[in-house]
């Protein structure tokens, strides 16, 4: 697969200092309390590739709040909406270290290669600034972050060892705002759209669902016989019966019933 390596790095020095005194949490974690000599090397490998895989989707989803912040200060939002959208860069890049520690923690990272051009999908440049926003937000927060707080809380509950668990529930306490700001900017922004737009923001949000529903397939046929649950609840990751019918289960209560009170037609 041709594309660049996901690699991270700290700068380091008074820079990291700045940053550590802004989220502390990170380095209160329990680190090195897990052996990895405590697990199968078949569940250490899933585990290995589960999180760097989550720290390079919390990446992505650190453009995506970046973008959607700047589509919000181009439409001229109110300055709270702003204010709050303008922390979740930030929260993100914490994620992608914690997944990423946490897959140093099992053994190290495993190889991802990508297209940093193609990371996120834009809104259409034709469109007006508030659409702009609207799309961006609906797509990267009324579905992708409002469904992602009952998985990630889903998964935290599972986690036993202190070390994952601990990670997660920071992560699902950042995201607790994440999940409702798309919908908090949609009572603000929803009478200023005609009835094609809201059409258009209908159609964005399918797209993602679509995508989302096309990963659940990916997970029911990768699931192998040997998964072991509880392992699986250790390590802090979590793939089963149980997550898939809480997907489906959120994704109409979390995502597809609220665009719906607000008039935004999405497919049945």
């Amino acid at each position: 697969m041709s594309g660049e390596l996901f690699e991270l790095e700290l700068y380091g020095e008074g820079m990291e200092r700045r940053y550590r005194r802004q989220r502390p949490e990170v380095e209160a974690m329990p680190w090195g309390s897990m052996n990895p000599k405590d697990y199968p090397e078949a569940a250490l490998l899933r585990a290995r590739k589960q999180w760097t895989g989550a720290a390079f989707q919390e990446h992505r989803t650190g453009i995506a709040c970046a973008s959607a912040l700047r589509s919000l200060l181009e439409c001229r939002a109110p300055l709270d909406l702003i204010a709050m959208a303008s922390r979740f860069p930030l929260d993100e890049i914490v994620h992608v270290e914690l997944c990423a520690r946490m897959a140093m923690e099992l053994g190290g990272g495993t190889e991802i290669t990508h297209d940093p051009d193609e990371m996120i999908v834009d809104a259409p440049e034709e469109l007006r600034p508030l659409m702009r926003a609207a799309d961006k937000v609906v797509r990267y927060f009324c579905v992708g972050e409002a469904l992602s707080i009952p998985l990630l809380r889903g998964t935290w509950k599972a986690a036993k060892h202190p070390l994952p668990r601990a990670v997660l529930g920071r992560i699902v306490k950042d995201e607790a705002a994440h999940g409702v700001f798309g919908f908090a900017f949609l009572d603000w922004a929803i009478d200023d759209f005609s009835a094609e737009e809201r059409a258009h923001l209908g159609r964005a949000a399918d797209r993602t669902i679509r995508a989302i529903q096309r990963q659940w397939r990916g997970i029911e046929k990768g699931r192998s016989a040997d998964y072991d649950e509880k392992m699986g609840d250790a390590l802090g990751w979590m793939q089963s019966d149980a997550y898939l019918e809480l997907a489906k289960k959120s994704m109409e209560q979390r995502v597809r019933a609220p665009l719906r009170e607000f008039d935004i037609p999405i497919s049945a």
